[in-house]
């Protein structure tokens, strides 16, 4: 059972693979399919964010990313497609809880990668590396409970709805409601046959 977390993940940024994806730290060319990501509308839909307007506040967004990694405050990954070479999306373990051995994943993919199992394949490196390299106990997940896609794909890496928060969050003037989900290390492990 993990109790400490593992801070060396933040000497040099692990860059990850998995069958058909790359997990690369973000560059300032990857500017223009974040504004992409962070704008469309299909994207946010879930997400409950204002799209960002101009190229610049995508060029702050890769920063403001970098910085956190460097303050050891989160680490995001760029993901992008082995074949083609072409932008997928990102994938983040954020609002660290080092004392609980604990953090959130963020992720989003453009709509042309939906439909591939990408963010299945996404979840699994990722869940590999959180449990066996971060030293993770818990990793959360927060969903809007209308993304059912989302939620499906948490569910069958395991992830269990841990509570339901309702309207709990103000956005656009509306509140919306909340599911959590969690996975635990111990059932990971379990669930993979993994140590």
């Amino acid at each position: 059972m993990n109790l400490l977390i593992n801070y060396s993940i933040f000497q040099s940024f692990p860059e990850l693979e998995s069958e058909r994806l790359f997990f690369r730290r973000y560059t300032q060319d990857d500017s223009k399919p974040i504004f992409r990501l962070r704008s469309e509308p299909e994207v946010l839909k879930y997400i409950d964010m204002y799209p960002i307007q101009h190229l610049h506040q995508a060029e702050e967004f890769i920063e403001k990313n970098l910085d956190y990694y460097n303050k050891k405050e989160a680490i995001s990954w760029a993901i992008v497609e082995k074949d083609s070479g072409l932008f997928v999306g990102n994938f983040a373990f954020w609002r660290l809880q080092p004392e609980h051995c604990r953090c959130e994943i963020g992720y989003a993919l453009l709509p042309e990668f939906w439909g591939k199992g990408y963010l299945s394949e996404t979840l699994k490196v990722m869940l590999d590396f959180g449990f066996n390299k971060f030293s993770l106990h818990s990793i959360e997940a927060q969903v809007n409970p209308e993304n059912e896609r989302s939620i499906s794909v948490l569910e069958r890496a395991g992830f269990k709805r841990e509570a339901y928060f309702r309207e709990n969050y103000l956005f656009d003037g509306k509140y919306i409601d909340t599911a959590i989900y969690s996975l635990l290390e111990t059932d990971y492990y379990e669930m993979t046959g993994k140590e």
